[in-house]
Formats: structure tokens, sequence, C-alpha cells
């Protein structure tokens, strides 16, 4: 598995990565977050891409080789990365949003951290 993410006002760095896939990809909808509450936090989750009129890709999840920990979910979208919201907000996706975030990617250790479509 090849994942591109080139830089851009989602996520401000860029990728180019190569991981060994363990599995297929599944379509996922959501996430949990533990980077603000210990506990974590569901974030409903898309794929963004560079098309201003339709910024939005299906967001998918991958089991793949991590060298640290035997195998981890790599979670990719568009090639802007994908973006994120808690499950809360009810706004639409909007880059322009404050209470949303960008990421290249995610790394995700535990199966039961992903919710699949």
């Amino acid at each position: 598995m090849f994942l591109e993410v080139e830089q851009n006002p989602n996520f401000e760095g860029s990728y180019f990565m190569r991981f060994k896939e363990l599995g297929p990809p599944r379509r996922v909808s959501h996430v949990k977050s533990y980077d603000r509450i210990s506990l974590g936090e569901w974030c409903v989750v898309t794929g963004w891409c560079e098309d201003a009129d339709h910024p939005f890709r299906p967001a998918f999840a991958q089991r793949v080789e991590d060298s640290g920990s035997g195998s981890t979910f790599i979670v990719f979208g568009g090639n802007w990365g994908i973006r994120l919201k808690l499950e809360s907000d009810t706004n639409n996706w909007n880059i322009e949003d404050a209470n949303q975030w960008g990421e290249g990617y995610l790394s995700i250790g535990e199966e039961r951290d992903l919710r699949y479509e």
C-alpha cells in the first residue's frame, strides 16, 4: 500500500509512505480519538481532496504491518488526507470550521476504535 498526501490547506505536512498490507481496505465512518480526552471520543471522518466543489471522499481503514506493535490500522482518504469532527458536531464539512481538523492519515492500534460503514 502506498500513501501519498500533498501539502494542502487541510493538512500542512506531506507524506509518501509504503506499508505492507495485512488485509483489504474497508470504508470507515468514525474513529475514536484520544488526542483531547484520555478516555477517547468518537469522531466522524471523511477523506478530503483538492476538488473545491466536491472535496469529500470516502475514508478507509486498512490493517498494515507495524514494526513496533505487529499491526495497526491506517485510516486514509483523499490526496489532501482526512478530515475529522466530533460525532456530536452537526455542522457541514468545511475546511474553514475551527471545530474540524485535518490529518494526513491516522494510525489506529485497536479495531474497536473504528466504526465501519
